[in-house]
């Protein structure tokens, strides 16, 4: 971990020159070595390895680098022990993104940080999916998570809205005291919270996982950082598990990156309706493999703390509340005229028993006038 603010300040030089992204910055430390030689270095032996332009800019300092360093230094002092910058080839580096091809230069951190150097892709696994997921998709986030850190993996996502916010409340309920329950890794500074909306999630994770960026502090929420990113939430992980995605989702970028990297691919399969199931289908239809619980999935994994059934089921219960309306509902999302069809119900008497499952968590009220089953993992 970085220890004093020179050798911050070499860091961020590096990485704010105009022109040195990650590949050159890494070619240049492999032949000169820690960041500090690099200005010394005359610009003819700087030319063996970059060009001309990057190795002039190397020699300027780039524009708002002092400002930044006493500013990022600042914020770690505020506190060091749960906030800190990791550099590539520091000892507590996660071993996991060095096996990647993009591994970033800095990794900033803030919370249970002492857990860095043992972050090991075996015990994690990426959750992810659409931002706008149905409730049942929601829910199943939530309880593969809960599944999974009870058994002991680290759970990891981006702390978007949606998907990823269930599968790190899940986590966060699942975990035992101590555990690294998940770790967020987000597309923007981290003196920003970002969606706002998930400020008290921030706080909670930072007392029972981690929270990672490569970005600079002030790095507002730019579009092109979040596809960026997702190759960091899938390299730390040994499997990346879609819940629910549209063919254009980002979580697609996200699945594709871990195929690449030699990980897993997970989805969940839905409704053939529903346009948040088609990028699962897709991604199965493609070779990712389908599971239907927690369970599946800690097989596939060969997790050695996998329960026989999820937790909270026994092996030969049927659900009791499967029954009555629920039963008449099954799992599309249906309207009140095609219940009343189904189940011969007056209005009001349907309309009482859909609001009294609907308080229980079993039925969800979606957009349209449609309810849906809620049905957990």
């Amino acid at each position: 971990m970085l220890t004093t603010q020179q050798e911050l300040a070499h860091w961020l030089r590096l990485t704010l020159t105009p022109g040195i992204g990650n590949d050159t910055a890494r070619r240049l430390l492999s032949a000169f070595g820690p960041p500090e030689n690099l200005w010394q270095e005359r610009l003819d032996d700087l030319q063996h390895v970059v060009s001309a332009r990057q190795s002039q800019a190397l020699h300027r300092e780039p524009d708002g680098w002092a400002a930044l360093v006493d500013a990022t230094w600042q914020w770690l002092q505020e506190n060091p022990n749960e906030r800190a910058i990791v550099t590539l080839g520091d000892g507590d580096y996660p071993a996991a993104l060095l096996d990647t091809d993009d591994p970033p230069l800095l990794l900033y951190a803030i919370g249970q940080t002492a857990h860095l150097r043992q972050l090991q892709a075996h015990h994690a696994m990426a959750v992810v999916g659409s931002r706008n997921p149905t409730p049942q998709g929601s829910l199943n986030a939530r309880e593969f998570a809960r599944s999974m850190a009870a058994c002991g993996l680290t759970v990891i996502s981006g702390m978007a809205l949606g998907i990823d916010g269930a599968a790190h409340e899940g986590a966060l309920q699942g975990a035992e005291p101590g555990q690294l329950a998940t770790i967020a890794v987000v597309g923007t500074g981290l003196d920003r919270v970002y969606p706002k909306q998930h400020l008290a999630l921030v706080h909670r994770i930072a007392a029972q996982g981690l929270i990672l960026s490569e970005y600079p502090l002030g790095t507002p929420p730019l579009n092109a950082n979040f596809p960026k990113r997702n190759r960091l939430i899938s390299g730390l992980s040994q499997a990346t598990l879609v819940v629910e995605a549209a063919l254009q989702s980002g979580s697609l970028i996200t699945a594709r990156q871990a195929l690449e990297q030699g990980r897993d691919v997970f989805a969940i399969p839905g409704s053939i309706h529903s346009p948040q199931s088609k990028g699962c289908h897709a991604l199965i239809k493609q070779g990712a493999k389908l599971v239907e619980s927690a369970q599946d999935v800690l097989e596939e994994l060969r997790w050695p703390d996998a329960p026989l059934q999820p937790p909270g089921k026994a092996a030969s219960d049927a659900d009791p509340t499967d029954k009555g309306l629920l039963a008449q509902m099954g799992h599309e999302p249906t309207g009140l005229d095609a219940l009343q069809a189904r189940c011969g119900l007056s209005t009001a008497q349907l309309q009482a028993q859909l609001l009294e499952l609907e308080l229980a968590g079993q039925v969800a009220r979606l957009p349209g006038g449609l309810f849906q089953r809620l049905t957990r993992a």
